[in-house]
């Protein structure tokens, strides 16, 4: 069944009312602005959960904007996949700007970046609502222009470089979805995102042409993936605030790309089709050297933020992996890990940028027995690494089960071999950063009064909790909630 709703119109516009709000308050009014900016995305994530109940009960929610063709429109569709990444993002982006404005306190032009971070919103908001290929690309770019700013924010030549690479990727990738949506416009005569792909009707036909397309959409949704050798950009983009840095890895940037690749895979070609193809296994071994090369290259970092970036990449490719898997086990891993990295990983950004804020320090050397003087922020660190890590009651470790029985279950057992190498790299390079908190003694002593701003500190520790909580609720959270997407899919 179809419905309308206005919420997937809200979601879009809001924060754009609230960026034009936040332009026109002078620099000094600061309560203001941050006040006008968490608004803004409170109405965001109240318009995204209001319509989840509908979703859940198999409804579709759609909103058309405008036609430009026959089967070509501006349109957003609300249906279980899109939901995962609008309410995964929506949720967080409330995190981010509490956040974001203990760290900012002290930053300069905060009003342009809180301008430009309530855009993101925005787009983010449509890449996950996006009805066809076509809205998907609008806000794709969207995304990309919006989010430089915030990549260049501080005004130096090292972050300028970085922007300047970040933009070129993301409009280069970009530039490859277009070319794609022309030439499966011409196949089919339409974009829009269908329950089990709409090429499946020219794909006996057009076995090459529909082979070449899928190669230029992975490679366009691939390098906000962060996909090797597409990856440069993402540790340069290290230089941008904390809370973007957090918002790029655990939220928008790169989860719109595997969420661009979810679309491909799901809502384009159909898993039928994929399977006619035996596109996914070269495409396995590109996901899982990204997977091990990624790991290996985080263990080399000696900056806290480069060894979270390069993580970041290995712990994308989980995500892939499980969607081109083809099974159910393993897209139930790939999906849930959408939303469970999205938790612990921004944890474990937020915790970087309160160690960063208090005590000057970045390197992983002279966080030596910093356990002592910011117990809750490593304590939430540690929640975060361990997660990821795969370590149970803690919720990644119910990505890696499944993603563990979809290898097992696929026929292609090499899969859990690559999850079960790259969590023991994992391992080894999480683990030293906890104990050398705990465990080593530093420069570092027990100080009286609060760690880090509470600002900072409430929502980190909050989503600390959450990771745990999803873990051990995992059967009546997450779960269910992407057991409903792949009904839709196999």
């Amino acid at each position: 069944m179809t419905i309308a709703f206005p919420q997937p119109l809200i979601a879009v516009i809001v924060p754009i009312i609230g960026a034009i709000i936040i332009r026109a308050l002078d620099e000094d009014q600061a309560a203001k602005r941050h006040l006008v900016a968490l608004i803004a995305v409170s109405i965001v994530f109240i318009s995204v959960i209001s319509m989840l109940p509908a979703v859940m009960a198999g409804e579709i929610i759609k909103v058309n904007l405008f036609r430009l063709l026959d089967g070509l429109g501006l349109f957003f569709k609300i249906d279980p996949l899109g939901m995962v990444f609008g309410l995964v993002s929506s949720t967080l982006w409330v995190f981010a700007t509490v956040y974001s404005i203990g760290y900012m306190a002290h930053e300069h032009d905060q009003r342009n970046y809180f301008v430009f971070f309530v855009l993101s919103c925005s787009a983010a908001m449509g890449v996950a609502f996006s009805g066809n290929l076509f809205t998907l690309y609008i806000f794709y770019e969207y995304l990309a222009i919006c989010t430089y700013p915030l990549v260049v924010h501080a005004g130096t030549e090292e972050s300028v470089k970085a922007g300047i690479k970040y933009i070129s990727y993301s409009l280069a990738g970009g530039a490859l979805i277009l070319l794609s949506i022309f030439m499966i416009y011409d196949l089919v005569g339409t974009l829009d995102f269908t329950a089990g792909g709409i090429l499946g009707a020219v794909a006996a036909e057009h076995s090459t042409r529909i082979t070449v397309i899928f190669a230029l959409l992975i490679a366009g949704f691939g390098t906000k993936a962060a996909i090797m050798p597409l990856h440069s950009w993402l540790p340069g983009a290290m230089v941008a605030p904390t809370p973007v840095s957090a918002l790029l890895h655990a939220v928008a940037i790169v989860k719109a790309g595997v969420f661009g690749i979810s679309r491909v895979f799901y809502s384009l070609y159909g898993v039928d089709v994929l399977q006619g193809l035996n596109v996914t296994n070269i495409l396995a071994v590109i996901v899982s050297f990204t997977i091990i090369v990624g790991s290996l290259m985080a263990i080399k970092q000696t900056v806290l933020k480069l060894r979270l970036a390069y993580s970041t990449i290995g712990q994308l490719g989980y995500i892939t992996l499980g969607i081109l898997m083809l099974d159910p086990a393993g897209a139930l891993g790939g999906l849930s890990h959408i939303i469970n990295h999205a938790v612990l990983k921004i944890t474990l950004f937020f915790c970087a940028g309160m160690i960063i804020t208090v005590t000057g320090k970045k390197n992983l050397d002279q966080l030596r027995g910093i356990g002592k003087q910011m117990p809750l922020t490593m304590l939430a660190f540690a929640v975060g690494a361990l997660g990821l890590m795969g370590v149970t009651p803690i919720c990644g470790y119910i990505s890696k089960y499944y993603l563990l029985t979809g290898g097992v279950f696929s026929g292609h057992p090499v899969y859990a071999y690559v999850i079960v190498t790259s969590t023991l790299l994992n391992s080894i390079y999480y683990l030293p950063i906890i104990v050398n908190a705990f465990f080593r003694d530093g420069e570092f002593k027990i100080q009286p009064g609060p760690e880090a701003p509470l600002s900072m500190l409430v929502p980190t520790v909050v989503l600390a909790i959450t990771g745990i909580l999803l873990g051990l609720f995992a059967n009546y959270t997450t779960i269910p909630f992407i057991e409903t997407v792949l009904k839709t899919v196999f």
